[in-house]
């Protein structure tokens, strides 16, 4: 919340010296990185919509309702005041106003209903709104990621795939057939095997009507969609359903149970649920045994997603500290404008850009290039989820004590920052998916070689780089080294390939002399053109 015209002379003291709150401005006109990441994503065609959208994001109403979302977290009611079973989560006012605010504006829908580069509109949406408020993210994300799982079995999916098209949010409990608008959620992991999905033991019973689950899910995300893609055993092996909160007759699906909400770290905004299924009516998405490979073409897509609320994490995180540094004065100068503080603050917007770069290259690749966003994708997962904690607790500390409080974003920020590197697969993970995709797709680890070789020839510190690249013989041991060079080499062409006047900066930075600490290195970059780049601006 800003408050309008507060009072600066107590009775003690004069307020001086504190920076005005950064509020109504535009987040896309604000953001170099941002408008010039998509424009070369091909995106440029929906600047004006990305603007207006930018204007409503960095607008002091819209920040009050992300600071009203996590201050009031979502409350669970398993049961009604007569003692009838209900099993719904009551969310603050401001929770439903952000899913409006990005779901009525395509952020789920512009990927599948012929958008030009809409995969690149989604991110962008995405990353302005995800700077708000995260955890609405969570179930956009999965709504926007389960169509071509859905895709899979068109027999069941196609309602479905229209009510996520109409681009419309409905949040009313009711059928999904009498709603104008879906959403749909995620329930894969168990107590006992977590990222090991073979390890579940959710058994599914084939019926006339359908199949009925039984068994656990320890994370179900954000309970309240209208329907979960889920894995349970059926006689055929691991298979992927579809488990709707009513049954096609119109009746709860009294089966579904939420158990309780998590308790968690950040995402407060979010509802994360552990539920049970009690012979939970259930509709079938693709073959019996194909689970696993149905349910990835969403984990795909939810993987793009991490990368961009990283990302966006990241540059909402460095907004607050340039805009704290270059309105509040240190020994009488501009603390923005001391050459310790401005080397930080140049390496963070160094960071900040190399993320947005790389995560819009990825969202183009699922736009023009599949092969290349198979590899492209947990790369930039890996590596930029696993950046936003560093960098997030760097900000804060420019900010000093008063960003450690939970008045202001930042604290709220720091919590948020690990979630992505956890979520959809934490570090092993990834790197080990990225070394089977490698063995056994030729065709995607060549389109990555093509985008690295691509920016050959500009910058002498990333050829080398590149040339100290092998991919022959990467063992388990090894995985994550060989991922982080490779991410940095992909960041590294994604800011080239770009013509981004910090691809210079970032190849000293990280590739040539990189150091331990944010503002460490001892490499010479145009320090002040970084920073003013970077700045936020506020009419």
């Amino acid at each position: 919340m800003t408050p309008l015209r507060p009072v600066t002379t107590l009775r003690t003291h004069e307020v001086i010296n504190q920076p005005p709150p950064l509020a109504s401005f535009n987040r896309f006109l604000s953001d170099q990185a941002l408008q010039d990441a998509v424009a070369g994503a091909g995106a440029s065609n929906h600047r004006e919509k990305l603007a207006r959208f930018g204007e409503k994001t960095g607008s002091a109403e819209v920040i009050g309702w992300g600071e009203a979302a996590n201050r009031n977290p979502p409350v669970l009611h398993t049961h009604d005041r007569f003692g009838q079973r209900i099993d719904e989560v009551e969310f603050h006012p401001a929770y439903h106003h952000l899913m409006a605010l990005s779901l009525n504006e395509g952020i789920a829908a512009a990927a599948w209903d012929g958008t030009e580069a809409g995969h690149t509109l989604h991110a962008a949406l995405s990353y302005l709104s995800g700077q708000v408020d995260a955890g609405t993210s969570c179930p956009m994300t999965m709504t926007y990621a389960a169509v071509p799982a859905l895709a899979i079995g068109p027999e069941v999916g196609d309602q479905w795939i229209a009510g996520v098209t109409a681009s419309l949010y409905d949040p009313s409990v009711r059928p999904a057939g009498e709603k104008v608008g879906v959403t749909i959620g995620m329930a894969m992991t168990e107590k006992q095997g977590g990222s090991d999905v073979r390890a579940n033991t959710t058994r599914a019973e084939r019926t006339d009507d359908g199949y009925r689950l039984t068994g656990h899910k320890w994370f179900c995300s954000a309970p309240m969609c209208d329907a979960f893609l889920t894995l349970a055993y059926a006689q055929g092996g691991l298979t992927c359903f579809l488990v709707p909160r009513w049954t096609p007759d119109g009746e709860r699906n009294a089966g579904f149970q939420i158990i309780r909400l998590k308790d968690k770290l950040g995402d407060r905004s979010n509802a994360s649920s552990e539920i049970e299924y009690h012979g939970a009516y259930a509709e079938r998405i693709g073959d019996e045994g194909r689970g696993v490979a149905t349910i990835l073409q969403m984990v795909q897509h939810t993987r793009l997603d991490c990368v961009i609320g990283s990302a966006a994490t990241m540059r909402a995180a460095l907004a607050e500290a340039l805009w704290h540094t270059s309105h509040r004065t240190a020994f009488q100068k501009v603390l923005a404008h001391q050459p310790a503080m401005a080397a930080v603050l140049a390496d963070l917007a160094v960071e900040s850009e190399a993320a947005t770069a790389l995560a819009f290259r990825v969202a183009n690749a699922f736009d023009e290039q599949e092969p290349l966003a198979r590899l492209l994708t947990p790369i930039a997962k890996f590596w930029v989820c696993r950046r936003a904690p560093g960098m997030v607790f760097e900000t804060m500390e420019c900010l000093g004590g008063s960003g450690y409080i939970e008045d202001g974003v930042m604290a709220r920020l720091f919590r948020q920052s690990p979630l992505n590197a956890i979520w959809e697969g934490s570090g092993n993970v990834i790197a080990l998916d990225l070394l089977r995709a490698i063995d056994r797709e030729p065709g995607a680890l060549e389109a990555v070689h093509s985008f690295l070789s691509d920016a050959r020839g500009t910058l002498r510190a990333y050829d080398r780089w590149v040339d100290g690249l092998d991919l022959s013989a990467v063992s388990e041991r090894h995985a994550r080294y060989h991922v982080e060079r490779l991410a940095l080499a992909a960041q590294g062409a994604a800011l080239i390939a770009a013509e981004n006047p910090v691809s210079e900066a970032f190849c000293k930075l990280r590739l040539q002399h990189p150091a331990f600490a944010y503002g460490a290195s001892d490499a010479y970059v145009d320090v002040e053109s970084i920073i003013e780049r970077a700045m936020p601006a506020v009419d």
